[in-house]
């Protein structure tokens, strides 16, 4: 058994935000479980290993277990190489007064393997919307932002599948907190609920949050944010600004122009007043060769205000090719899965139940929409979107 115990202090955190508390793992180990305990602010928790990263809870959890078949959600079972290990602390929110501090750490020769709960029943899904498209490709309803057990939400990966498929989602990003131990699942939980499941992370600092969309392994949230542009990019996948104006987990990483990814989360539940044109103000200067719209509902709990799909982020794909349609900027955002929607098709814009709304071009011009389906010549590149006679914003196109 090892043990830390001390006190962090506000000039800790302002030194060095993550702490590393080392401990051994003798050969013959096969599960380590690590219990923190303190008093006041907020610590989060992690783990390494000798061969690299091996989990991330965050604030979400004081106790772990990695074993060689079975870890905590949020961290990666496997074998436990012998040799020097780290616990990961994230001094995030430190009082003036200090918190006090205690870490135990019992490595055993006995592997942990809890049994799992079977997965719900595959639900019912509603019909899937009419939308017009190209021969051969399809619009594809989705949520781009999403959480589980792994990191600090309150639903397994299978019951996040299902409830995006009785929501009416053909697709859910599972995007959890500095983690990629959710990855594994993914497979097995898209097909019993019969959606596509695109593997993610969100990678969350203090200066702001991105995700990363693809198979790329984990990336490494200590690093810069543009090396993590670069991380996703080499592996084929994409990286996405989130939510960058909201509260304290607004983007304020200094990345330049040149590493500026081209994806952000213009429609997050933060912007809970569409006719506040703060995001579309920072979509102009953040990139000036244009961003590609996302949308979210980073939801993580039933219980909370948020619901999965709300806003949906649509994408013409090939197939179920979603991460092919987002790298091509194919994307288009509405608040829920019935809602007014604006698509391009070519070079024209289709807004579909939007008659009384306003269409707004990047250069500012206005059309009144009158009618179900009314098709208007695009007008180059840029956000186009589709706004109430009060200005409020109900559906963005790329």
């Amino acid at each position: 058994m090892t043990v830390h115990r001390g006190r962090w202090s506000l000039e800790d955190r302002l030194e060095q935000g993550l702490r590393e508390l080392p401990f051994d793992v003798p050969p013959g180990t096969a599960s380590v479980t690590v219990e923190l305990a303190y008093g006041g602010g907020v610590i989060d928790l992690g783990c390494h290993g000798p061969d690299g990263f091996r989990g991330w809870s965050g604030g979400a959890r004081s106790r772990y277990t990695v074993s060689t078949e079975w870890a905590t959600p949020g961290y990666l079972p496997g074998e436990l190489e012998p040799g020097a290990w780290h616990v990961w602390l994230g001094l995030h929110r430190i009082p003036p007064e200090g918190v006090p501090y205690e870490v135990t750490v019992t490595a055993s020769r006995s592997p942990a393997d809890p049994a799992g709960d079977p997965p719900p029943p595959r639900p019912e899904r509603p019909p899937r919307r009419d939308l017009p498209a190209p021969a051969g490709m399809r619009w594809l309803a989705g949520d781009l932002h999403s959480h589980t057990v792994h990191s600090d939400g309150t639903l397994t990966v299978h019951e996040l599948a299902c409830l995006a498929a009785s929501r009416g989602l053909d697709f859910l990003a599972v995007t959890d907190h500095n983690t990629v131990s959710h990855h594994p699942e993914l497979p097995a939980a898209a097909a019993h609920a019969g959606v596509v499941l695109l593997p993610g992370q969100e990678v969350t600092t203090d200066l702001g949050h991105a995700n990363v969309f693809g198979d790329t392994g984990w990336v490494d949230f200590r690093r810069p944010s543009a090396d993590w542009a670069a991380f996703a990019g080499a592996r084929g996948g994409l990286m996405s600004i989130n939510h960058p104006l909201s509260g304290d987990c607004a983007w304020r990483h200094p990345l330049p122009e040149e590493h500026r990814p081209r994806f952000a989360e213009i429609w997050h539940p933060s912007w809970w007043d569409r006719r506040w044109g703060a995001p579309l103000a920072w979509a102009d200067v953040w990139r000036p060769g244009g961003v590609v719209p996302l949308g979210g509902s980073d939801f993580h709990d039933p219980a909370q205000h948020k619901s999965l799909g709300e806003p949906v982020t649509w994408v013409l794909a090939e197939g179920e090719d979603v991460l092919g349609a987002l790298a091509a900027g194919r994307t288009s955002i509405s608040a829920d899965p019935g809602a007014p929607v604006l698509l391009r098709v070519g070079d024209e814009l289709i807004a579909v139940g939007a008659d009384g709304t306003v269409l707004v071009r990047p250069d500012g011009g206005r059309v009144a929409v009158r009618g179900d389906r009314v098709r208007i010549a695009a007008d180059g590149v840029g956000m186009h979107r589709l706004e109430t006679h009060e200005n409020e914003v109900i559906a963005l196109c790329g």
